[in-house]
């Protein structure tokens, strides 16, 4: 396939990357924006503000060799090295899932709960991954400590990198396990319980792009998709507070699922579902134990 001539200055190196990202990437244009501002090592205003300032001879085959893998399905944020995710950046590498903006509705979900039950507080985050979830908790509110918990070492050690770059490392415990089960006694019980698990039924992954670039075991939930939240329902109850508050992310299909098997585990606890901003189910919301009053 023949090339077009590699683009001279900012305006046409980022002409050239959208038109080469309108099949690849579903936002081009911002893409293309994000990837010349990497390259260039400029934020993307300054991109707005310098359209005919040159290019390097380097920096046109970088932004070549850029463009190919991306072609290639490559996620954009793999190949930047990093991505934003509740308005903070993260390092990302291969070994963890891409931040997405429907985990935020979790962290939203949590911090207005922690701001109606304030003082020092004791979260887990369970299948941290980059670290994503339990970072931004830990950022905005400063009573809480948050153990950070994965199968994976590769995926602790970049949640490790990104709890010392927003400087909350002394508040989030990085722990090896499976889901919950070495929970040590003096960190339970838990007021607070986030989950962001593999949640995929296996046969759909298949066929999904994303199981070609990102680790499958983070993403692969069995049979249904719900082999590790029903592992992990089945051990919350010990683990949450009276009066707690628990938080799966689910997949769109599974809310009905969810819901009968959080009240098989919870059964006096207030349940619900609550969509993302594209109307799907996405968050399983348990209050543990809501006491009526008198």
């Amino acid at each position: 396939m023949l090339r077009s001539a590699r683009p001279a200055n900012v305006a046409a190196a980022i002409a050239h990357a959208r038109q080469r990202l309108a099949q690849a990437c579903e936002i081009p244009s911002l893409d293309a924006q994000v990837l010349v501002a990497h390259l260039l090592d400029k934020p993307r205003a300054w991109l707005l503000a310098h359209p005919e300032e040159a290019l390097t001879s380097a920096q046109a085959e970088a932004l070549e060799a850029a463009l190919q893998r991306l072609e290639s399905g490559e996620p954009l944020p793999y190949l930047l090295g990093h991505w934003e995710f509740y308005a903070l950046d993260f390092t990302i590498t291969a070994a963890v899932l891409i931040p997405r903006p429907e985990t935020e509705l979790l962290v939203d979900t949590a911090l207005t709960w922690l701001k109606t039950h304030p003082g020092p507080r004791r979260a887990a985050d369970v299948g941290t991954g980059s670290g994503c979830i339990a970072v931004s908790l830990a950022h905005h509110d400063r009573e809480l400590t948050v153990i950070a918990s994965d199968l994976s070492r590769q995926a602790l050690w970049v949640a490790r990198q990104n709890a010392l770059k927003h400087a909350v490392l002394e508040r989030v415990r990085l722990v090896q396990m499976d889901l919950l089960t070495a929970l040590a006694t003096r960190d339970a019980p838990l007021d607070l319980l986030c989950a962001n698990l593999p949640y995929i039924p296996r046969n759909t992954l298949a066929a999904l792009p994303v199981s070609r670039w990102e680790p499958r075991a983070a993403l692969d939930g069995g049979e249904d998709g719900l082999d590790f939240i029903r592992r992990l329902l089945e051990q919350a109850p010990a683990r949450l507070k009276p009066g707690g508050l628990a938080l799966l992310e689910i997949e769109a299909g599974q809310g009905e699922q969810a819901v009968e098997l959080a009240h098989q585990a919870f059964p006096l606890a207030r349940i619900q579902v609550l969509p993302d901003l594209a109307g799907h189910p996405r968050l399983l919301v348990i209050e543990s134990q809501v006491f009526r009053r008198k």
